[in-house]
């Protein structure tokens, strides 16, 4: 648990990379539309639509489960009775600004990958010429790697996240887009960041700073291979498929069940036993949990949602 508590959120750098990626695979097919305010602000509302359905019916559940855990546990992971003030930030993404305790554990990174997004759709869709957003997006995320990610102050905001993600939307420029010169000039930047990262290490080696590029090399490799394959894919990759739709629901309703496994180990005693056996049982009982409450959550909230669109 230790090792899990010290290097778990290393994954965080993992999918913020492939988040960078897939979000200017989405958004480059506006390279050649002429610029519109309107219609800059509505792919911005899209995807807060997007997001929303799904995010705030785990919030209303996680309120639901916290105020049943409250009757039998007092402890830190339930935390204090939620206020409407706490709920209303929540939908507007804006709980971590204003400085509120979080509902859910994932409910930071929602708030997050929208300002990424908004971010990266004012770069991608502003500049007819990408020549000019790869310097900017370089700039940002060398300043995030080196500075703005290492103060925990800056963490509601999406300059501290940006490094991981902008070494994304580098890798898709430089492996996926049509342009030769953009393609050139992003791998030139890629490679002059990992220098940077590399130098700058002399000093203090970051980790997450590696392993965030080394994604998005991985991703300028191999991040266009067809997936699944479309020859019989191997049973597992239908499954991970399968998941990977599933995956926001599952991120999102995950803590519900956490929040009530815990529970169920202290108020009924069982922490006294004190069995790691026990409590790894519990903990796949929770993922066991999420999968099918995610599954059910995609198939009611997320998927007719994907109708709310402007």
């Amino acid at each position: 648990m230790t090792w899990l508590f010290e290097y778990g959120r290393y994954a965080v750098q993992i999918f913020l990379v492939m988040a960078g990626y897939l979000a200017a695979q989405s958004l480059s097919r506006y390279a050649n539309v002429k610029f519109s305010a309107q219609g800059l602000l509505k792919v911005i509302l899209n995807r807060y639509l997007r997001l929303f359905g799904p995010y705030a019916a785990a919030l209303i559940l996680t309120i639901a489960c916290a105020s049943i855990a409250r009757f039998w546990v007092n402890d830190e992971f339930v935390g204090e009775s939620e206020t409407l003030s706490q709920f209303l930030a929540h939908l507007f993404f804006i709980q971590g600004i204003l400085g509120l305790d979080s509902i859910s554990a994932g409910a930071w990174y929602i708030a997050i990958d929208w300002q990424l997004y908004s971010v990266l759709a004012i770069l991608l869709i502003s500049f007819p010429r990408y020549q000019a957003v790869i310097w900017v997006i370089s700039v940002l995320a060398v300043s995030s790697l080196l500075f703005f990610n290492r103060s925990g102050i800056y963490e509601a905001y999406f300059i501290y996240f940006i490094g991981s993600y902008g070494l994304g939307v580098l890798a898709y420029l430089a492996k996926c887009f049509e342009n030769q010169g953009v393609n050139r000039l992003a791998k030139i930047a890629l490679l002059l960041i990992g220098l940077i990262v590399a130098i700058a290490s002399f000093q203090q080696i970051w980790l997450r700073n590696f392993l965030a590029w080394f994604v998005a090399i991985a991703l300028l490799f191999w991040g266009d291979t067809p997936y699944p394959p479309k020859e019989e894919p191997l049973r597992i990759l239908k499954a991970i498929a399968w998941g990977s739709q599933r995956s926001y629901c599952a991120f999102l309703i995950h803590f519900v069940f956490i929040l009530l496994a815990n529970t169920l180990y202290i108020a009924t005693g069982m922490h006294a036993h004190e069995s790691g056996a026990l409590a790894i049982a519990l903990m796949l009982g929770v993922v066991v949990c999420s999968t099918i409450a995610a599954n059910y959550l995609y198939r009611a909230i997320e998927v007719p949602a994907l109708r709310l669109k402007i």
